[in-house]
């Protein structure tokens, strides 16, 4: 049920919207972001104390509005008493879902508290079909994917290394076996270019992937000589936070 992955490739996933002249994981930056284009955003979810999905990346506010508080002991009420630059607050994952009824959301999990707000979002707001959940977590993955049936998901950090393993099988039957084993349930992969020496991201890996229907997601790409780099490895998205950047590198106009 999910048109996630309708479209035409390589996928732009603005990063947190586009913070250019905006916070952040704010209406603001996700206006931004669908302004210049963007079919798809990025985001992340934690929970406030009174089990509310709001849309923010770390687990306080410090860093994005100046207080160190953590968002899950504190109130919905007290979350939009903080004030962001450019006169931004904090969204409800459910305020942003309706504020952009035709972009497609790919939410991070952040934390176990945010599993049943963000489900309760999700439905709240109809959303299943545009939403993809992710999570470092496979626990939070799991659990998130489980109340939102239809969903489209990425796989966990122990998605993404099972994965890995499997598609450095030199045979190619028993590589396909061993990969749609360890991508089961999920359509993409979003992973990092390299997690520290090791390189995650070669096309031969991509190719093994792709052979079974699922897609690799490259984060956080700024630089449009590595966009297209990548793009030519058969990477099917990059998520990055020059969105504008992104849909002018790798996405071509449209015909007159």
């Amino acid at each position: 049920m999910t048109r996630f992955f309708d479209g035409p490739r390589p996928r732009v996933l603005a990063h947190r919207g586009l913070a250019l002249d905006a916070p952040e994981n704010t209406l603001l930056a996700f206006a931004h972001a669908v302004a210049a284009g963007a079919t798809h955003v990025e985001t992340d979810v934690h929970a406030t104390l009174d089990g509310v999905a709001v849309v923010t990346h770390d687990p306080d506010l410090e860093r994005v509005g100046g207080d160190a508080r953590r968002v899950s002991l504190l109130t919905l009420e007290q979350v939009r008493a903080i004030r962001l630059p450019e006169g931004q607050g904090v969204p409800t994952l459910r305020e942003a879902l309706e504020a952009f009824p035709d972009t497609c959301f790919n939410v991070d999990v952040k934390a176990p508290e945010a599993v049943r707000p963000t489900i309760e979002a999700v439905l709240a707001a109809g959303a299943v079909e545009r939403v993809l959940v992710t999570s470092f977590s496979e626990v939070r993955r799991r659990a998130t994917v489980t109340g939102l049936p239809g969903v489209a998901t990425s796989a966990s950090s122990r998605g993404v290394a099972l994965a890995a393993a499997a598609s450095l099988v030199p045979w190619g039957p028993a590589r396909r076996l061993l990969v749609r084993a360890a991508t089961r349930g999920v359509r993409a992969l979003q992973v990092p270019e390299r997690y520290g020496r090791f390189r995650v991201v070669t096309r031969r890996r991509v190719a093994a992937l792709a052979e079974v229907g699922v897609e690799t997601h490259v984060w956080v790409v700024d630089d449009p000589v590595d966009m297209r780099r990548l793009v030519a490895l058969g990477v099917a998205g990059v998520v990055t936070d020059r969105a504008d950047l992104a849909l002018a590198t790798l996405v071509p106009p449209p015909a007159v």
